[in-house]
């Protein structure tokens, strides 16, 4: 696998801090991301999504969705099972997890809904007023002359 030094970026720029860590963070991690639990990311609207993960096992007491600077962190834990249960095949795992998910710039949680064995954690992206592009109205006014001093008046 290729690495990359971004240490010019670093250099050459102010204030592109954040997109050079993005790029940096995605390109160093490893190969290997936790498969567990699987999990889809929906877009139900142009500001809209919804992260939905397989937590088939798991109760509500279990999960736990907490947002904690510009991350969305889903973590589970199994309650200790009763030891007298024997089984002779176990396939549903339920083994603790945390999946961690990067939020962008004003990207909300509005809620967490746990049906069916799916986790479903809606966010909405909610741009402030003073940054959404607004249209500016253009005048068909004459055009303003300057006050141009003649200059045989002032001799």
């Amino acid at each position: 696998m290729r690495t990359y030094d971004f240490a010019p970026l670093y250099r050459a720029t102010v204030g592109f801090d954040q997109i050079a860590d993005l790029m940096d963070r995605v390109l160093t991690t490893e190969g290997t991301q936790p498969s567990y639990p699987p999990y889809n990311i929906e877009k139900l609207d142009d500001d809209a999504y919804r992260i939905s993960i397989a937590v088939a096992g798991f109760s509500d007491a279990d999960l736990s969705v907490e947002v904690r600077e510009n991350a969305l962190i889903v973590s589970a834990k199994k309650a200790d099972e009763d030891a007298t249960r024997s089984y002779l095949h176990r396939g549903i795992a339920t083994r603790a997890f945390e999946r961690r998910f990067h939020l962008a710039d004003h990207v909300q949680v509005t809620g967490a809904a746990h049906v069916d064995g799916m986790l479903n954690i809606d966010l909405v992206r909610e741009v402030p007023e003073a940054l959404k592009p607004r249209q500016i109205a253009i005048s068909s006014a004459k055009r303003i002359e300057k006050d141009v001093v003649d200059a045989k008046s002032v001799n």
